[in-house]
């Protein structure tokens, strides 16, 4: 069960760090060629990458005893739903993003999900053998 949930985390890592290294290096006209964004939106959009190859960096950190990590997932799962809560305002605010960025609040919304397996995972790790 808990290399289950390593393989699982260590995976699902991939696709943020891809995205945000990406939105690191060449800002919103990565994201959206066609758009055209002021200075400070490019600036802020570079830096919240930055902040997502760091949540990236805390579970790498987290996963080889992931047993023993749990606050520090819920920190990191809590970090991905307020993003992905952000993303839902934003489509009510202007509308839908792209495809990769649905499927990012599915799996942010979703991540809470991964807790359950990792209580289980640690509660496994406490019992007598």
């Amino acid at each position: 069960m808990k290399l289950g949930l390593q393989i699982v985390l260590g995976l699902f890592s991939l696709i943020p760090l891809a995205f945000a290294a990406m939105g690191l290096l060449s800002g919103m006209s990565g994201a959206d060629p066609a758009a055209t964004v002021s200075a400070a939106v490019d600036n802020q959009y570079r830096y919240m990458s930055g902040v997502y190859i760091l949540v990236t960096f805390l579970l790498w950190y987290a996963i080889p005893k992931i047993e023993t990590h749990f606050r520090l997932m819920c920190l990191i799962c809590a970090a991905l739903v307020i993003g992905g809560i952000g993303r839902l305002l934003s489509q009510g605010a202007v509308g839908p993003g792209t495809e990769q960025q649905q499927i990012g609040a599915f799996i942010e919304l979703g991540s809470p999900l991964l807790l359950v397996w990792l209580w289980f995972v640690a509660r496994a790790s406490r019992a007598p053998a």
